[in-house]
């Protein structure tokens, strides 16, 4: 991955916590890795704890960012999940799964997009 997609990257993950705040929602982890991957974002919804993939685009011509978040990611983010939730003992009445597709016009601000329980 280039710096410039890095950067990209991380301007996208900003935002999307932004956003996530601005609706309410807690983060209580950004960046959590372990050797098998990493989760973008864990943050409650009041008593639902929503795990968070985050995926910034500057342009849709190979799709939206949400179209990026194939079965196989999905897959692996739930087993992370389960390990982010056995390391750190926390308990959830119900887990969420959510995705934030954020588009970066050429000019103005970024579109953040909330797909709650995307998968």
């Amino acid at each position: 991955m280039t710096k410039r997609n890095q950067a990209v990257g991380a301007y996208g993950e900003r935002c999307a916590v932004r956003h996530l705040i601005g609706a309410g929602l807690r983060p209580v982890a950004r960046n959590w890795r372990c050797p098998a991957g990493e989760i973008d974002i864990i943050a409650w919804d009041g008593p639902v704890l929503a795990f968070c993939e985050v995926k910034t685009r500057r342009t849709t011509h190979y799709g939206t960012p949400a179209e990026a978040v194939v079965p196989a990611k999905a897959r692996r983010l739930r087993g992370l999940a389960a390990r982010w939730l056995a390391e750190t003992g926390t308990t959830a009445g119900e887990v969420r799964f959510d995705v934030l597709s954020v588009e970066l016009p050429d000019a103005g601000a970024a579109r953040v997009e909330h797909l709650k329980g995307a998968f």
